[in-house]
């Protein structure tokens, strides 16, 4: 038996109308993607540099008394000392890892023939593994490697000037976003929160909103001076270690500084920079000792062990009050959704949905 339903035209045009926004709302989301994550990594540093801002501004009241003008000048005074630092860092690392290498190019016949006894002792190890004549092997390997290497550089060099164009101006993008941020955010978040609270029955709801954005602002800038904090004391450690080994075995004793600040650095992406800036900082280290690198990757993935059990953990987890098996999953569903910068924002975005997860009962009070 059929049965005849009866609607009206607003209810029709409803039923349709809803589908259709959200179609265009994802088609246009994901139109702006790439401008979305520009603006969200733009907040993101500015809420890391909030806590250094806050500083700066405590220190301008001090010496010249309370004033809303220090608010700004708070803001591109900190903004200024982070690019100078970074622009140190790489004013420093940069010239040494170019000497380091050009000092193994230019030293490689010496070190090739004292470590591994030239090609006559390659050749001797060729032979005991099977192999008639090793050289001949690596040097048609090599040879077939660079033929590949250049076919593919020389397929995509245009490819390549206009993507390292487009990165650099999502670089300069980013960094005028943040400061601005830095400078405007909080007078544009307090003028929100003052509109969104002009009613009465409305006032409770703001409140509990204000308390949850005021809360994972918190989180992020916790997260990024915590992971600061260990990222120093990794750098102070491969400092002091390669230092030690400078006067043990003869390495240059001004390595010491460079190398620390590789792993420093490297250290702020999770799960992998200190791999990363470990391997680097051996890599280097080898082009003058090989003797020097062995000990030091030792000596560092010794230290890195205590590092990621005690020190990392009791630092950040406290921090943020997270287990490991919260922030391991974070950071792997992060690298597979959004790859490195992924991986960078998943701690803090883990620990924000921990304060949503918190508040949601004062959020389902507020809106009864």
């Amino acid at each position: 038996m059929s049965k005849r339903i009866e609607t009206d035209l607003s209810t029709f045009i409803k039923f349709w109308l809803v589908p259709l926004a959200i179609l265009v709302a994802i088609f246009l989301i994901n139109k702006a993607l790439v401008g979305l994550i520009i603006i969200g990594v733009s907040i993101f540093l500015a809420l890391a540099l909030k806590p250094l801002v806050r500083r700066v501004n405590n220190l301008f009241t001090k010496l010249f008394g309370k004033d809303k003008k220090h608010q700004n000048i708070s803001a591109i005074f900190a903004y200024l000392i982070v690019v100078v630092v970074i622009g140190g860092i790489l004013a420093i690392v940069g010239p040494v890892v170019v000497n380091e290498t050009a000092k193994f190019v230019q030293h490689f016949p010496e070190t090739f023939e004292t470590t591994f006894g030239g090609w006559e002792g390659i050749n001797s190890f060729g032979r005991s593994i099977g192999v008639d004549n090793l050289q001949v092997e690596i040097n048609n390997s090599i040879e077939g490697l660079s033929k590949s290497l250049l076919g593919i550089l020389g397929n995509n060099l245009v490819s390549s000037v206009s993507s390292v164009a487009d990165i650099v101006m999502k670089v300069v993008l980013v960094l005028v976003l943040t400061l601005l941020f830095l400078m405007e955010g909080p007078n544009m978040l307090d003028k929100a929160w003052k509109n969104l609270g002009a009613r009465q029955e409305s006032r409770k709801s703001v409140d509990v909103a204000k308390r949850i954005i005021s809360r994972m602002a918190n989180v992020v800038s916790t997260y990024v001076s915590h992971q600061m904090l260990v990222a120093v004391l990794d750098g102070l450690a491969t400092m002091i270690i390669v230092f030690i080994l400078s006067l043990v075995l003869g390495l240059s004793p001004s390595l010491a500084v460079p190398m620390g600040m590789i792993t420093m650095v490297f250290y702020m992406i999770p799960m992998f920079g200190q791999f990363i800036g470990g391997t680097l900082v051996t890599v280097l280290l080898f082009f003058s000792n090989p003797f020097a690198a062995l000990i030091f990757a030792v000596i560092y993935i010794t230290y890195a062990q205590i590092e990621n059990n005690l020190i990392a953990p009791k630092i950040q987890g406290d921090a943020l009050n997270l287990q490991p098996l919260i922030i391991l999953c974070a950071i792997t569903v992060g690298m597979y959704m959004f790859g490195l910068l992924g991986a960078i924002i998943a701690i803090p975005i883990a620990g924000c949905i921990k304060v949503l997860v918190e508040e949601y009962p004062n959020i389902k009070k507020a809106r009864e």
